[in-house]
């Protein structure tokens, strides 16, 4: 059983973006980062929704076996394009790859979250989907991407909170989730869990940010 005190929310993440949006969005935690490696992957042989719950249950559980206590928040984004997934380019090469075969496309941007409570051994795991609609991008200009390196450690090589979304037309759906955190679906699943009031806290914080 749970006790009234609220555990010590722990990021399980080296991404500088999901520590953004935490800070932006009032909440108080640290970081732990996870020895977890992301498998390579390519051709869908599950649903991508599984492929990034799995990654961010495995991100939170590296740090709940490395000792860390409390409140564990593991994430991981993708980007689904037809049968394909793509996750952080590996190189130059890889993210001209990826970018070539994004542009001028309709994709998802799936982000699976997984909270683990180390006293309770309560866990939730779940995802959100984002459509994302990608101008073509002309050489010259996928060039001067490349160049640039803004495409490192980013699913899909890309960053919707980079270059003023001028390689984004559209989306639907939730704007942090693209940057890698969803931060709807994260407040919606800590009050699942029965930490409301750590919710309501971090709005607060927000709020007195403003």
């Amino acid at each position: 059983m749970r006790t009234t005190t609220e555990p010590v929310l722990i990021l399980a993440s080296a991404s500088p973006r999901r520590r953004e949006l935490l800070r932006r969005h009032g909440y108080q935690f640290r970081i732990a980062e996870p020895n977890h490696l992301e498998p390579v992957t390519d051709v869908l042989r599950v649903e991508p929704c599984q492929v990034a719950e799995a990654n961010a249950y495995f991100k939170a559980r590296s740090v709940a076996d490395a000792g860390e206590r409390g409140l564990i928040l593991g994430a991981d984004t993708i980007v689904a394009y037809q049968d394909r997934i793509f996750g952080k380019p590996e190189d130059v090469d890889d993210a001209r790859r990826i970018v070539s075969t994004l542009a001028g496309t309709e994709h998802e941007v799936i982000t699976g979250i997984a909270l683990l409570d180390t006293a309770s051994y309560h866990r939730r795991i779940r995802h959100a989907r984002t459509k994302v609609r990608m101008r073509p991008m002309p050489p010259e200009a996928l060039d001067e991407y490349i160049a640039s390196r803004a495409w490192d450690g980013k699913a899909g090589a890309y960053g919707i909170q980079d270059h003023d979304d001028a390689f984004i037309e559209c989306i639907e759906g939730s704007f942090s989730n693209v940057v890698g955190l969803p931060m709807e679906l994260l407040a919606d699943t800590l009050t699942q869990m029965g930490y409301s009031e750590l919710v309501a806290n971090a709005r607060t914080h927000a709020t007195e940010k403003l």
